[in-house]
């Protein structure tokens, strides 16, 4: 497969599994979908790529697109983060008014620690049963899993973050941004020397080109290794294919400069 940079990346046969993550800190185990190439005896470790859902949560398509990460040839891993609410949310949500709003109420029970405590978790899993790297890993999110990936990236020592219409980063919005905008941690991936990649779409009706600037100048004064791309006459979503917004050039465009910055920074 030929990316933007000129560069072919060969891609692997996968597997896929659905798994649940005890955690001491919470009641319920957390759910995950784990996928990863299907390797040879004496594989070395692959890195691991933490996979941050919109806000429907594990659905068909995140488990799609979980299993294109690890077909680029790594350990991919999305997990359950609304598993603290005690409900069954391990299949994530159909589209819907209702399920927005049931989806917003979890959300608004996620809280940093635990969330950063649930990462690692979900990391820590992909090293002893599916055999990732401990030490190489990365993250890739969409809307409110973007936002996660942000903080992720301000959190965990993450080599990559490769980040889509990320809300919230600006103002607060979850609890991750309280009491302080999530931008105000920019200072702290830095100090992971994190490389970010950001994707956004010119007429996005969360995010203004005030909020993309106001992102791009904190990113800069950190010293973040950050790249950032605007679709123009693109909208919100526009990577999921079946959806209003979906742009086929947009999404394709994207996934090649995803692909290449993993490549660059996990090898």
């Amino acid at each position: 497969m030929t990316y933007e940079t000129g560069e072919t990346y060969e891609t692997y046969e996968v597997t896929a599994d659905q798994v649940h993550i005890p955690r001491s800190d919470s009641s319920a185990p957390m759910a995950a979908y784990v996928a990863r190439p299907i390797d040879h005896p004496g594989t070395t470790p692959r890195p691991a790529i933490l996979i941050g859902a919109e806000l429907w949560g594990l659905t068909d398509q995140v488990r799609a697109l979980t299993r294109d990460v690890a077909a680029l040839g790594y350990v991919a891993v999305a997990p359950d983060l609304y598993h603290r609410a005690g409900q069954d949310t391990g299949n994530g949500f159909a589209e819907s008014d209702e399920n927005r709003t049931r989806a917003f109420e979890l959300v608004s029970q996620l809280t940093r620690d635990g969330v950063e405590s649930d990462l690692r978790a979900a990391l820590a899993h992909a090293a002893t049963h599916a055999g990732a790297h401990a030490d190489k890993a990365g993250m890739l999110g969409f809307s409110l899993g973007g936002h996660v990936t942000y903080f992720a990236a301000s959190r965990l020592p993450l080599a990559a973050a490769a980040i889509y219409y990320p809300g919230w980063l600006t103002e607060p919005g979850t609890a991750l941004s309280r009491p302080d905008a999530l931008l105000s941690a920019t200072y702290a991936i830095a100090g992971h020397d994190t490389r970010v990649r950001l994707f956004f779409a010119e007429l996005d009706h969360v995010i203004d080109a005030g909020q993309r600037e106001e992102t791009a100048a904190a990113l800069t004064a950190s010293g973040v290794r950050h790249d950032i791309t605007v679709y123009p006459g693109a909208q919100h979503a526009f990577f999921v294919p079946g959806r209003p917004a979906y742009a086929k050039a947009a999404a394709e465009d994207s996934w090649g400069r995803v692909a290449a910055l993993f490549a660059e920074e996990l090898g």
